[in-house]
């Protein structure tokens, strides 16, 4: 009998393209508490940590009151410039849907998302894609510590049933990886996202996929080493 396999993916920059609300958001944040906005690759940098968790990263001596305004502040403002388009300004990546249409043809496979994003966030944006029913279970920042923590991929296993060994975390940055080796799961990097692959592999990632159609591949090889 074929165990059960659960793929575990991250959603900003693993499955879809976010980076260009992420910025102007983080400039809305800053610029209300005035503040000069970072680097955009400082930005970019700690995509998929919790918000309070990555602005307290972007300013560390910034008052708790203020970095909660700015949180606040970034909400309103990605919101406000998603409105009813979240397909157009959070597109997926190329090869994304083949990719889990692929993986949802397996009968043993499971499809799974474990996202720094809120729930209303991922709700809205999986509605707006109609990707709401591929996924069995959906970890959000709402219910758990800040990745790295190993929270998020342990529910995952326990909703599914799904054995560590026969999991895998996919995502593009070193906050993935770094979650799903402590959660004892498999991990697979995309080269597509937010952090550089030497950064992945430095993180943790067993394999390094540069485009969608080798990730049902590269699963397999992890499910199966």
């Amino acid at each position: 009998m074929t165990r059960l396999r659960l793929a575990l993916f991250d959603v900003d920059g693993t499955l879809v393209d976010s980076q260009g609300h992420i910025k102007l958001s983080m400039e809305a944040a800053f610029s209300a508490e005035g503040l000069a906005t970072p680097p955009a690759a400082e930005i970019l940098s700690i995509v998929r940590l919790s918000l309070p968790n990555a602005i307290a990263q972007l300013v560390p001596d910034m008052a708790p009151e203020r970095i909660d305004r700015m949180v606040e502040t970034y909400k309103d403002a990605y919101a406000s410039l998603r409105g009813a388009d979240a397909a157009a300004s959070s597109p997926l990546y190329d090869g994304a849907l083949a990719c889990l249409d692929a993986l949802a043809a397996e009968d043993h496979v499971l499809i799974g998302i474990a996202t720094g994003k809120s729930r209303r966030g991922l709700t809205h944006l999986l509605e707006t894609h109609g990707l709401a029913h591929r996924f069995i279970t959906t970890q959000v920042a709402d219910d758990h510590p800040s990745k790295p923590h190993p929270a998020m991929v342990e529910a995952a296993l326990s909703a599914t049933g799904v054995e560590a060994r026969d999991a895998v975390m996919i995502g593009d940055t070193a906050f993935d990886m770094e979650m799903g080796r402590a959660a004892g799961v498999r991990r697979l990097g995309v080269s597509w996202g937010y952090h550089p692959a030497e950064r992945l592999q430095a993180a943790g990632a067993e394999r390094l996929a540069t485009e969608y159609a080798q990730v049902p591949g590269l699963l397999g090889e992890l499910w199966e080493g």
